[in-house]
């Protein structure tokens, strides 16, 4: 099995999706990480706010730290080797990187998106 790592920018929890503005994205990125642990495909997470040891004992991120700075995060390790910077993996590639089928991080969660003002009908 495939081990991968996905190394974070540092966020205010260990998930960045609290507090009052939610980044869809990160939403669904522990939503496809939550279901791959439940066919017990382990991803780990690390954010450079709580996990920062992590970020200076892994030779790979800790050079591009050095090299780069923080600007290439959030980095995706597949054994060991870099797959991703900048963003996180689509779910499409969740599947390529991991060798699972396409298709197997569907879920029946939905995300609404709120309207340009953030109010019901019109009123604020």
């Amino acid at each position: 099995m495939k081990k991968m790592v996905i190394f974070e920018p540092a966020m205010c929890c260990s998930t960045g999706i609290c507090g009052p503005g939610v980044d869809l994205n990160l939403l669904r990125v522990s939503n496809v990480i939550n279901i791959l642990n439940n066919k017990e495909i382990v991803v780990t997470r690390y954010n450079l706010s709580s996990d920062p040891q992590a970020f200076v004992d892994n030779k790979v991120i800790n050079e591009m730290l050095n090299s780069d700075g923080v600007d290439f995060l959030p980095a995706t390790i597949v054994d060991g080797k870099v797959a991703k910077t900048k963003e996180y993996p689509t779910n499409d590639e969740f599947c390529k990187l991991l060798d699972i089928p396409e298709g197997s991080l569907k879920t029946k969660m939905k995300i609404k998106k709120p309207n340009s003002t953030g109010c019901k009908g019109g009123c604020c």
